[in-house]
């Protein structure tokens, strides 16, 4: 199936200290985080953005994965970091967000920290409680993507949400916000004032339900959704490297004291 253009995925390989990996949202694509990834480079770290699968393609392809699919995707990436890096880090946004905790309720200890940009763990709409019945009536409706406050700004995603996949994702929810207690990594949670498509209660539900003692909360006030791409992108890059480097730097010294006692 060819891939949209500007859909590929991304990887640097830097320094051998620092690896993230970026999963991007629920009918997405790598596109949105790029420009993360790139400010993320330069600055020296190992990056790798996957490109989920059904994504960057149709949404008639998207429509025959599921969140296991999704989810195969990015535990492959962070596998793979963690045999090369010190200190691992997901970042997600919106559903990556979702997948960047079931990897640090997965991995535990070995996922050095998480950043997440609007995450999702449900949904007050009622037409989600109906999707196992709608989406074996129709294939996809409207879709949600684009929503973003910087003029000019354009996120590559699909123009209809497939129903099959929308259902799985909610399969994810439920999973993931079960076992948000299973989370106790440092978090850096970012949340937009205004978003047309995750409730402002999800972040919420994260920061109350998870045992992470180490949270920073950031309010993203000029940006919608799609923060990654708006007006506070610089915030979110800059919070995000900051964090990564106080956290592997704890982590180092932590490793040295324990090495220097035995």
């Amino acid at each position: 199936m060819p891939v949209l253009s500007g859909a590929e995925p991304f990887m640097h390989s830097g320094s051998s200290e620092i690896g993230v990996v970026l999963c991007h949202g629920f009918t997405g694509t790598p596109a949105s985080m790029r420009p993360w990834g790139e400010f993320l480079a330069d600055a020296g770290l190992t990056v790798r953005g996957p490109r989920l699968p059904g994504h960057g393609t149709t949404w008639q392809e998207m429509n025959r994965t599921t969140w296991r699919d999704w989810y195969t995707c990015v535990r492959d990436e962070a596998t793979s970091l963690f045999a090369s890096c010190s200190s691992v880090f997901v970042f997600g946004q919106s559903m990556g967000g979702t997948l960047t905790l079931r990897l640090a309720q997965e991995f535990g200890d070995a996922v050095a920290g998480i950043t997440l940009v609007n995450p999702s763990v449900m949904t007050r709409r009622k037409e989600a409680r109906l999707l196992p019945v709608l989406s074996r009536l129709w294939p996809s409706i409207s879709g949600v993507g684009g929503d973003i406050a910087k003029p000019g700004a354009a996120e590559l995603s699909y123009t209809r949400v497939p129903l099959r996949a929308a259902a799985s994702l909610a399969e994810l929810w439920r999973l993931v916000r079960a076992d948000l207690p299973l989370v106790r990594q440092p978090m850096l949670l970012l949340r937009s004032r205004v978003d047309h498509v995750v409730e402002p209660e999800n972040a919420r539900i994260v920061a109350a339900e998870v045992a992470s003692t180490d949270i920073t909360e950031v309010e993203l006030p000029r940006s919608y959704h799609v923060a990654t791409l708006d007006h506070d992108a610089p915030e979110i890059f800059e919070r995000s490297l900051a964090f990564v480097k106080r956290i592997h730097e704890a982590r180092t010294d932590r490793l040295r004291t324990e090495l220097g006692a035995t």
